[in-house]
């Protein structure tokens, strides 16, 4: 992850932690610091930036297919099928997934009346001012709504109760060296 990329092209992109969206400039040097939940987390010499999978071939010499690594199995629709989902999302800063994190608070699945699906999730972030939310909770969304039958997808971001450091779950301890 300490390998230097160079940027092939204009890629828009998302600067960490205050969600400002912009493009970083095609030549620039790029150091990859995460590769989790499809998207790609880089370092330059004015910070973090967060590039979507969708954008991930952009980078020279990295193969976009590997920050695919989580994504989930397609197959029939459950609700277990929609937290695995939700484990392919991450903080671009962290490497624990927000199911992990303790970031999920709810999730509600109805049926629709035309047999499909509407889920719904309420989720918080580790800090209020953290400017990533709306694009962490999007990722979220998208995530779900590509979920066979899923016909609504929602994501909303609450504040009560309030996050702290003990909601990680065991996992996320372990992978963060918190235990």
């Amino acid at each position: 992850m300490n390998e230097v990329h160079t940027l092939l092209r204009d890629t828009p992109a998302t600067a960490i932690p205050a969600g400002d969206k912009l493009t970083l400039p095609s030549g620039l040097n790029v150091f990859i610091t995460q590769t989790l939940g499809g998207n790609v987390t880089v370092r330059t010499d004015q910070g973090l930036f967060r590039i979507a999978r969708e954008d991930a071939g952009a980078i020279g010499g990295f193969a976009a297919g590997a920050a695919d690594a989580h994504a989930p199995a397609v197959g029939e629709f459950s609700e277990q099928a929609v937290w695995d989902t939700l484990k392919t999302c991450f903080d671009p800063e962290i490497p624990v997934n927000i199911v992990d994190l303790g970031l999920v608070y709810d999730m509600a699945v109805e049926k629709t009346p035309s047999g499909g699906h509407a889920v719904e999730v309420k989720m918080t972030l580790t800090a209020p001012g953290c400017g990533m939310g709306p694009v962490i909770a999007e990722d979220a969304r998208a995530k779900i709504a590509a979920l066979p039958t899923v016909e609504s997808a929602k994501v909303h971001i609450v504040w009560d109760p309030q996050w702290t450091p003990q909601m990680i779950s065991d996992i996320g301890r372990k992978t963060l060296g918190l235990e």
